[in-house]
């Protein structure tokens, strides 16, 4: 009887998804001619099919574009008589007028070769035309810049990213089919999503968008990741913004990184002569682009761009090339050369997994100059109407302005389709069933998980849980976990735990924690944790236990210093209002000191020998740096992120880093009811932070840090303030702004005033790109200064150079920097090798 209730109930399902696809067909086969107002098929003189038309509504910024298989779709809806303009790069643009009584109207365009002429063109090999033309446009940048003080307009996008062959298994992992993406081949299109929205612009940089709707392919509940903001790229200014800071071919100082050939002249639909002109890059690895840039004569504005950028230009290493398309139309009253159209094409490549995307923009019905000001803006950047992502497929088929290629009409039904399967309770046990049976390769690692209701459990053995240290000797993990989400990951709890086993000390400890996120909006977390462990004397850990375990047991240097904590801790985070976070722990504490138990190396050098476990005196072997005590510890810091923009969504609230301002950090520790009283102690502390670009001449970093004791002059070492030094010379680290990297790890240490400062320049090919042969091999020159000040510490200084994105191809590990350190003089040099695949 239970069987066959089972297979009814599995009937029902499949009866139902057939029925919600018909649907699904019917209205989108019915919509599509209700909502098509003017619509038809562009092709050129050989019926060829020709995508990212330009056509618009004569002297008005009403419009949209062909998609690629060139139909298009014109949403008017009141009848009357129409001039419609029909314009693509290298085809003469063609004007319609029609009289239109009743909807849909249909109207098919052939569009007819441009020739792109050279003749009463003199062409000098040592001073070709191009120059003067871009001399021109270079001069009437900034006032072609300021013709736009700000604007409204709509706005519509469209992303699709296809992969081609995928392997099944990444890395050991299964890939799967990446929710039905995949067909037989393994190809398909992984991510179809669309944007509807009203943005508005005030010079020179503010930009907000109003998202109207959003629609992802098999993600009924998501949100698209593609707004105006992220495709905002204005060739008016100097550098934009593509990953790297991109020279713009009209930049000030374009002639320091482009050539320029004119290619030919033409005539657009207004009588106004084009002049197409190739841009070349003087040097293959400078952010620049290569293509061709279209300058209308005497008025030295931007009619369109064809241009391309590598991906090891932009410095996006897994993609291979990134082609961008901009189009521009004239309007007579404004006096302006608008951006109406654009298009991001890209091909890439990592890991054995190649594909291809496009990214489509449609700017149309603009009102310039309204006297926007600052008050019109907020932080809040972009936001999303609460029923944004919930439009039917009849509101899409009425307001989309690019119509949907057959392609891309398939993978909306597909996968709404699979979605409603997948999201069924029958589905999510059947695959429960099949991931849920334990085979012999989950003897390291194993989850269960329950779908419908959303929670994982399970374990896992890393291997990267293997160590060596002199106290524990050789060290293995077992780590327990539990995750439930709800409303899709707004709110989680998460629980762990973590078994330790050191097997020279033959001592087994057990942490544990409980982890629970409340919001999306102000991201409040709440944490209790517990158990014993062993830690670092430096809380912030600056050695790594791999780069330890290689030092200690091939080199006969054990740099880690431990001690043993049992603990329970409650800490609290919120964001109170935007740019503001809090964070506020309480903990009880019970120190303990631990010694060396093993000696063991794999290369024992005869003048060599571990020292102790006291970092206060490395010879001091059997003497505790502290005594046994118990104490209480609070602390609470601010986080102001000054001038944090962010993205409001109907469930959640993103932030946003705004690189113009800098992030400070105060805050207040404090020890008391110590079982010695001479461990009590109290210390407030800042720092301030920041990352900016300098444009084409890289990237600057820099922290400063600063803090002071009370009442602290007997306290226990680890409630020191510790200076993350680096006596291994391997770093793991993004950048150096937080560590000196020839300085002893405890050398400094104080329970007095300190102060530190880090500043580091990333060049990014500024200076090292324009040198011949190094040129080639994309390498970037940093340098750093690093200070280090304490009452009872001189002040110590380094300075670095060093080579960055050192390697091949698309794989860039390594760093390499030389360095100077000195204090009352020169002290010493080291070379540091950063690695950068840990």
């Amino acid at each position: 009887m239970s069987l066959f209730v089972k297979g009814v109930h599995h009937l029902n399902i499949n009866q139902t998804i057939m029925a919600k696809n018909l649907l699904c067909c019917v209205l989108f086969f019915s919509t599509c001619f209700i909502s098509a107002q003017i619509k038809g098929h562009i092709t050129d003189q050989n019926n060829e099919a020709l995508p990212f038309v330009n056509i618009l509504i004569e002297n008005t910024y009403k419009g949209t574009t062909s998609n690629d298989d060139g139909y298009y779709e014109l949403n008017i809806t009141t009848p009357n008589t129409y001039t419609i303009a029909y314009s693509y790069l290298g085809y003469k643009t063609i004007k319609k007028t029609v009289t239109i009584q009743s909807f849909p109207y249909e109207l098919d365009i052939t569009l007819i070769e441009e020739s792109v002429s050279l003749n009463e063109v003199v062409i000098d090999a040592d001073n070709d035309p191009a120059n003067a033309i871009m001399r021109q446009a270079v001069a009437k940048r900034e006032e072609n810049l300021a013709k736009i003080n700000s604007f409204k307009a709509d706005f519509y996008s469209r992303g699709l990213i296809k992969i081609k062959d995928a392997p099944k298994k990444i890395m050991g992992q299964e890939v799967g089919d990446l929710g039905g993406g995949l067909d037989s081949t393994r190809s398909g299109i992984i991510y179809l999503s669309e944007t509807i929205s009203k943005i508005q612009f005030l010079s020179p940089d503010k930009l907000k968008e109003k998202i109207t709707a959003s629609k992802i392919s098999g993600d009924s509940n998501g949100f698209s990741f593609n707004s105006a903001l992220d495709v905002d790229f204005n060739f008016y200014k100097n550098t934009i913004s593509f990953g790297n800071e991109i020279i713009s071919p009209i930049a000030n100082n374009a002639f320091s990184y482009y050539r320029y050939k004119l290619e030919g002249v033409f005539y657009d639909d207004r009588g106004n002569l084009i002049n197409k002109i190739s841009v070349i890059p003087k040097r293959k690895n400078d952010p620049v682009f290569s293509g061709f840039i279209y300058i209308v004569e005497d008025q030295w504005n931007i009619f369109a761009l064809e241009l391309d950028i590598t991906g090891t230009q932009a410095r996006i290493p897994m993609v291979d090339v990134i082609a961008l398309q901009q189009s521009f139309s004239y309007s007579e009253s404004d006096d302006i050369w608008a951006l109406i159209s654009q298009s991001i094409d890209f091909k890439y490549a990592l890991f054995g997994i190649k594909g291809e995307g496009r990214f489509t923009a449609v700017y149309s019905n603009y009102d310039f100059n309204l006297g926007l000001t600052r008050n019109d803006f907020s932080r809040e950047i972009v936001a999303y109407e609460k029923e944004a992502n919930k439009k039917d497929s009849i509101f899409w088929n009425t307001v989309r302005p690019v119509p949907l290629t057959l392609e891309e009409r398939t993978d909306y039904i597909k996968k709404d389709s699979i979605q409603i399967l997948q999201e069924s309770k029958p589905y999510l046990d059947s695959l429960d069933r099949a991931k849920n049976r334990f085979k012999l390769g989950n003897i390291l690692g194993y989850t269960y998980q329950n779908s419908h209701k959303d929670y994982r459990l399970g374990y896992d053995i890393p291997l990267t849980g293997l160590q060596f240290n002199t106290v524990q000797g050789y060290t293995v993990d077992a780590n327990l976990f539990y995750t439930k989400n709800y409303d899709d990951y707004n709110r989680f709890l998460r629980a762990s735990g973590t078994l330790q086993y050191g097997f020279s000390e033959e001592r087994l400890r057990a942490t544990g924690t409980l982890l629970y996120k409340f919001n999306s909006f102000s991201n409040s977390f709440l944490r209790l944790s517990g158990g014993v462990s062993t830690e670092q004397f430096n809380p912030s850990n600056p050695i790594s236990p791999l780069v330890n375990s290689i030092s200690t047991l091939f080199f006969e240097d054990n740099y880690i210093k431990l001690y043993d904590k049992s603990y329970v801790a409650l800490n609290y985070s919120e964001e109170l209002f935007n740019g503001f976070r809090l964070y506020a722990g309480l903990s009880y504490e019970r120190r303990n000191a631990l010694f060396n138990t093993t000696d063991q190396t794999f290369f024992n050098e005869k003048d060599d020998v571990y020292t102790s476990n006291n970092p206060l005196d490395i010879s001091a072997f059997g003497i505790t740096p502290f005594e046994t005590h118990h104490i209480v510890k609070g602390n609470i810091t601010a986080r102001i992120n000054f001038g944090q923009e962010y993205l409001s969504y109907p469930d959640a609230k993103y932030n946003v880093g705004n690189e113009d301002y800098p992030t400070l950090y105060l805050g207040y520790e404090t020890g008391f009811g110590a079982t010695n009283s001479d461990y009590n102690f109290n210390q407030i502390k800042a720092s301030l932070t920041q990352s900016l670009s300098i444009k084409d001449k890289g990237r600057l970093n820099y922290n400063l840090k600063a803090g002071t004791f009370f009442n602290a002059d007997d306290i226990a070492f680890m409630d020191y303030q510790h200076f993350n030094g680096n006596q291994t010379h391997i770093s793991t680290e993004g950048n150096y702004t937080n560590v000196f990297n020839n300085l002893d790890y405890y050398a400094a240490s104080t329970n007095d005033s300190y102060f530190e400062g880090h500043l580091e320049h990333d060049f990014n090919g500024f200076l090292l790109g324009k040198l011949p042969l190094l040129n080639t091999l994309n390498f970037n020159l940093v340098v750093g200064a690093h200070i280090l000040a304490t009452p009872d510490f001189k002040p110590y200084q380094e300075y670095s150079v060093g080579i960055d994105n050192i390697g091949w191809g698309k794989w860039r590990f390594l760093r390499v920097d030389y360095l100077r350190s000195y204090q009352s003089g020169f002290q010493s040099d080291a070379i540091v090798f950063g690695l950068k695949f840990f």
